[in-house]
């Protein structure tokens, strides 16, 4: 994958198995933390497509992604790219301290020198703390909503130390522990304060579709079958402000609805052939990816 002229290796992010003897540390929150069970779950990935409709909807944070990221409507790029995105989140709360700092700063390192352009000219960075913050609770509010609705053990006291725990990730990145939400109210009254710079632009359409009808690489038969129901099911479960602002105030599917469709997907994603089938296609689009990229640097 090629991000900002740079040509990005197949596994960016490594790190030592928690079930490890020889790890340096629990990493940034550790066995006993919620952190680590709500990860734990499969249903997790229906969140990561949630946080990425959410997110979408801050014009800044949507053109910057689209603008230096030219190559995110082909397939396998991104798909590629998608992994690439699971393997940071895993990363950053499985590994040792050292792993998820070293992917923090690659991912910083990344973002320094890339801008984003607004309709009337203005350019503005893309790390800024702000959109960074953003992009934080997208992710955060996302885990929260999938882990309530699908029946996860979580209390509300658990869903509040998770939110709490975050901040760590928030500093993480760049966005800052003070700024960041240290619970499931504080995530409520961000979003109350945030909502009126909110809209779907062009862009923020275009990713829509994009994840509504998602670009499969030829002969991923799971993905192509799989995904949409799956996008559309992540749709339904944002807040009906956001789902407004995109012009679909009822979702494919109504709350209810949405709801039972996480409990079923979290019993779906228990079975091990399923799953392992959905990865086992990700990973063959990926590496076709790269193989075609060595073809065309050789040419």
């Amino acid at each position: 994958m090629t991000e900002a002229g740079k040509t990005m290796p197949a596994t960016p992010y490594t790190y030592t198995s928690p079930d490890d003897p020889g790890r340096e540390d629990d990493g940034l929150f550790g066995p006993e933390s919620v952190t680590w069970r709500v990860m734990n779950s499969r249903i997790m990935w229906v969140a990561i497509v949630r946080a990425l409709y959410l997110q979408a909807l801050h014009p800044r944070v949507i053109r910057g992604t689209l603008q230096n990221a030219a190559t995110i409507t082909e397939p396998v790029d991104a798909w590629a790219r998608l992994r690439r995105t699971r393997k940071f989140i895993e990363t950053r709360t499985f590994g040792t301290t050292a792993e998820a700092q070293r992917a923090a700063d690659r991912v910083r390192k990344i973002h320094e020198p890339l801008t984003g352009t607004d309709p009337d000219g203005t350019r503005y960075r893309v790390d800024d703390p702000e959109l960074l913050l953003w992009v934080h609770c997208g992710e955060v509010a996302s885990c929260v909503d999938i882990a309530r609705r699908s029946r996860l053990p979580f209390s509300a006291a658990d869903l509040d130390a998770f939110v709490d725990e975050q901040r760590a990730s928030a500093e993480l990145i760049g966005a800052g522990r003070a700024a960041a939400p240290a619970s499931v109210a504080g995530l409520g009254a961000y979003y109350e304060k945030i909502r009126p710079g909110l809209y779907a632009c062009e862009e923020a359409k275009q990713a829509l579709r994009l994840t509504l009808h998602p670009p499969v690489p030829d002969g991923n038969r799971v993905l192509k079958l799989g995904l949409p129901p799956v996008s559309a099911l992540a749709f339904s479960t944002l807040p009906g402000w956001a789902r407004r602002i995109y012009g679909r105030p009822d979702g494919p599917l109504s709350d209810m609805a949405a709801t039972a469709g996480i409990r079923a997907v979290r019993l779906a994603f228990g079975q091990q052939r399923l799953f392992l089938g959905a990865m086992r296609a990700i990973h063959r689009a990926e590496f076709a990816g790269e193989a075609g990229r060595r073809e065309r640097r050789a040419s």
